[in-house]
Parts: structure tokens; C-alpha cells; sequence
């Protein structure tokens, strides 16, 4: 087991390619087919690609403020790829790979960050749950959620994952001690990207890692290169499988870095300096596993085009279904809570209407 053989207390974190691409631990290697392999790749560079498209929408004013993935690749696909229809999966609001991963369509979710709350409901047949704006708000309701799975004897797990800012929260803490007290199906998947908008993590924590603080709450915790997409979807399987054979929580602590800023709201060059970022820039997770495939024989430059070509087609489509799908109406507003609009709530609505003179 991982767990067993990586103390993240030690500074020990799981690691399989070096930034070159080379194979540091052949041991370690996850079972994956060579169009596993590919999909790996395709599901990375869809959403760097679409992450790009995003932050040009977001700055022709077609698409609001914006939470950028770049640099997330590797830890965001890796999580999710090991996920099985019946999981469900509590992400947060940087989690573009994992939605995409899962089958989500970039249609609707261009759709939500246009401004639409309509534009996020999950389709049909995903386990999805909307990703959480407020910082670490959804790590109890997957607790929750793994512990009601537990009760009805469903042999399932529930991934979430958050930023390095959500440790510090309450939710936080009060989570992971559930989850160790009840031995709860979850996997908890911390993208350690070194700042919380300007909060460097050395102003997070004094914990030597992340991952160790699982020992307070009885359960492992493991510390994974984030930017090596092998090592991720290794470590997080295994504990996936881990919570689906009853075994309980495990905390992961994917070590990576956010590449753009915090938000199209933020300005990252007041608070960090361009050599960290270019330090960073040469852990590319995409060039590593790039180089990795093509070792193996199982990419080219063809392959690249071709895939480089059915990636901008897909994005340009879900930008255009996107776009053509009405704006969201005052009604959205108060719609999506409540089966049924609270008297309180239907006031506001009418009042609002009449303020607005029945324009909308």
C-alpha cells in the first residue's frame, strides 16, 4: 500500500515520472491500457485548452469572473480517473479536469461561469454534486454523503477535493474527524497549489505537510506529486478502493502550483515573484507525461495534431451551444433551493419584480 510505504510526516511523497518524463518508480506504475494512456492525455490537454478559451472569453466580457486550472492538469484528471459511475465526487471551484473527466459537458459548464445557475445543473446519471464557491464548504457534505452511502450498504466511495486554503477552515476539521470517527467512504483530495490567493502556505500551516494531519483524525494520509498525473491517479485509486472495501477515509495531499492567478479577479505578480513561477513552469504536467508517452511509443506529432484539432472543435462548439442557450432570469434567482419557493422568499421575488417594473 501507498500509505504504508510513504510517510508524508518524513516529507515522503509518491512520485513516478521526474519532470522529464522519465520513470523514477516502474513498481508504482497503475494499470492503464495505452488508450487509457491517450484518453489521459486528451482529457489533460481539453482542459488546458479550454481553460485558455475560458480566460479569452472572460476578457472579451463573454463569460464572467473566472478560476483558472492551468498547472491543475495532472491532479484534477488523476483524481477523477479513477472514479466508477456509482462514486460521487464533491469538487470545488477549480476542478475543470475533474468535471470534464467525469463527462460533464463544457457546454453547460462555460454556461454556469456565463453567469447561469441553470446552466449547472448536473446532467442525468453523473454523481456530480455543483462545485462549492464558499472555501471548503462542500468537504462535510461529502461526508455526509459517504456516510449515508455506508448506512444503505452501497459499496461505493465519495472523492471531494479543495485547496490548500480550505485546511484552515472549520469545515475542514470537522470533516475529516467525522469521517475518522465513523470510518466513512471518503477520499479527500487537498490540490496543495502553495497559495491561497495571496496567502503563501507557509501562512496555511506549520505542518511539514498536509497529509500528516490525517493522523490526527485516525486515518492514512499520503503526500502525491500533483504535477505527475500517474502518481495521482495511482494514489487516488488506491484509496478509492480502500473506501469502497470499507477501510475507511483517506486524506491526499496533491503537491502542486497554481499557474495563473487565483482568479480573473487577481493580480498573482503583487504577491509572488517571476522566478517561482517560472520554477514551476518546468514541471509542466503536461510536457512530463508528453515525454513519458512518447517514450513509450505512444505518442507523436500526428497524434498531437489530430488531437489538437478534434480538441479546438470540440471547445469552439460548446462555446457557440453555450452562448446560444437563453440568459438566466430573475426566477433563477430563487428556483434552484427550494422544491417549492418559500412565502419569504416568493415576497422578494414579487417585490423585485415590481421594482423592476415587470422588464424582466
Amino acid at each position: 500500500m501507498l500509505t504504508d510505504a510513504f510517510d508524508a510526516a518524513r516529507g515522503e511523497r509518491v512520485g513516478i515520472l521526474d519532470p522529464d518524463g522519465r520513470v523514477l518508480r516502474p513498481d508504482l506504475l497503475p494499470a492503464l491500457t495505452p488508450d487509457d494512456l491517450r484518453r489521459v492525455l486528451a482529457l489533460m490537454i481539453l482542459t488546458r485548452e479550454a481553460d485558455r478559451k475560458a480566460l479569452l472569453l472572460q476578457r472579451q466580457g463573454r463569460l464572467g469572473t473566472f478560476a483558472s486550472s492551468l498547472g491543475h492538469e495532472a491532479c484534477q484528471v488523476g483524481s477523477a480517473f479513477g472514479l466508477r459511475a456509482e462514486d460521487w465526487a464533491f469538487p470545488y471551484f477549480r476542478d475543470m479536469g475533474l468535471y470534464l473527466t467525469v463527462g460533464y459537458p463544457l457546454a453547460t459548464y462555460y454556461h454556469y461561469w456565463m453567469g447561469n445557475e441553470a446552466g449547472f445543473r448536473t446532467p442525468d446519471g453523473l454523481n456530480l454534486f455543483p462545485f462549492a464557491i464558499p472555501v471548503a464548504s462542500q468537504i462535510p457534505q461529502a461526508v455526509g454523503a459517504a456516510l449515508a452511502a455506508k448506512h444503505l450498504g452501497k459499496p461505493l466511495a465519495v472523492l471531494t477535493t479543495f485547496g490548500d486554503g480550505a485546511t484552515s477552515e472549520g469545515d475542514f476539521h470537522e470533516g475529516l474527524n467525522f469521517a475518522g470517527v465513523h470510518r466513512a467512504p471518503v477520499v479527500f483530495v487537498c490540490y496543495n497549489n502553495q497559495w491561497a490567493i495571496s496567502t503563501p502556505i507557509s501562512r496555511q500551516t506549520a505542518s511539514a505537510s498536509i497529509a500528516q494531519k490525517a493522523a490526527a483524525y485516525g486515518f492514512p494520509g499520503l503526500a502525491v506529486d500533483g504535477n505527475d498525473v500517474l502518481a495521482m491517479i495511482a494514489a487516488v485509486r488506491e484509496a478509492l478502493d480502500r473506501a469502497r472495501s470499507g477501510g475507511g477515509p483517506t486524506l491526499i495531499e496533491a503537491f502542486t502550483y497554481r499557474m495563473s492567478h487565483h482568479t480573473t479577479s487577481d493580480d498573482a505578480s503583487r504577491y509572488r515573484s517571476r522566478e517561482e513561477v517560472e520554477t514551476w513552469e518546468r514541471r509542466d504536467p503536461l510536457a512530463r507525461f508528453r515525454a513519458y508517452l512518447a517514450a513509450q511509443g505512444y505518442w507523436d506529432q500526428d497524434f498531437e495534431g489530430r488531437l489538437g484539432a478534434e480538441t479546438g472543435a470540440r471547445i469552439e462548439a460548446a462555446v457557440a451551444e453555450a452562448e446560444k442557450t437563453p440568459p438566466a432570469s430573475l426566477e433563477d434567482l430563487f428556483v434552484f433551493t427550494y422544491k417549492e419557493i418559500p412565502a419569504r422568499l416568493a415576497a422578494q421575488l414579487a417585490e423585485r419584480k415590481m421594482q423592476l417594473g415587470g422588464a424582466r
